[in-house]
């Protein structure tokens, strides 16, 4: 099953983080780009602007590695499932839909925002960013830093500053991703741990081994 582009020459294509379901940005598909992100395994569009062919991230290395693909009921719209290197959007956000208007952002995507963020900082070091000085540093500089603001933590509780602890624990999030980062451990796999260990299923928990929760 294929459009039919005899019908219409470009489809909208919907670009979707593969993880966590978060819309990347919207483009256009001919003929030519989805036979090229069949063969090729990452995305193509056509520019309605400039009126040719594009491969996404061939200028900045950010590129989108196809995971899945499904067309709509109507099969005049292509959804398309990414892993994402880097940011899709040319302003150099993660995601091109970042002015929201209403409703807030899932904590899974924030925290994966962030971790992709830091990941590409990783692939795409620049200049005077803390991320690249820690992971030039390497392992033992991070660890340092996750020790410094767990003390940090445990100091703000104990002062009763609130506004202090949440930004202790920003901080101390921070650091414990990009330690995951430098270890290549994926937000997948600590999801898949904490499902494991204190058995949740949806929006259900059980009894953990060890007792109640």
């Amino acid at each position: 099953m294929k459009p039919d582009f005899n019908k219409m020459s470009l489809i909208p294509a919907i670009v979707q983080d593969y993880k966590t379901n978060e819309v990347l940005m919207l483009a256009y598909v001919n003929e030519e780009a989805y036979e090229k992100m069949l063969e090729d395994k990452q995305t193509y569009f056509y520019s309605r602007s400039r009126q040719t062919l594009w491969h996404k991230g061939e200028t900045s290395g950010h590129f989108q590695k196809v995971k899945y693909m499904a067309l709509d009921c109507d099969q005049d719209t292509l959804l398309i499932q990414v892993e994402q290197i880097g940011n899709a959007c040319h302003t150099g956000a993660y995601s091109c839909f970042f002015n929201a208007i209403q409703g807030e952002e899932s904590l899974s995507t924030i925290f994966q925002s962030v971790y992709d963020r830091i990941q590409d900082r990783k692939i795409h070091p620049i200049e005077n960013s803390y991320t690249n000085y820690l992971f030039d540093q390497g392992t033992d500089k991070i660890c340092k830093k996750i020790g410094e603001e767990a003390s940090e933590t445990i100091i703000a509780a104990k002062n009763e500053d609130r506004e202090e602890l949440i930004g202790e624990i920003d901080d101390l999030l921070y650091h414990v991703f990009v330690l995951m980062a430098e270890k290549n451990i994926s937000m997948q796999e600590i999801q898949a741990k904490l499902k494991e260990r204190h058995q949740i299923t949806g929006n259900k928990k059980t009894f953990h081994q060890k007792g109640e929760y």
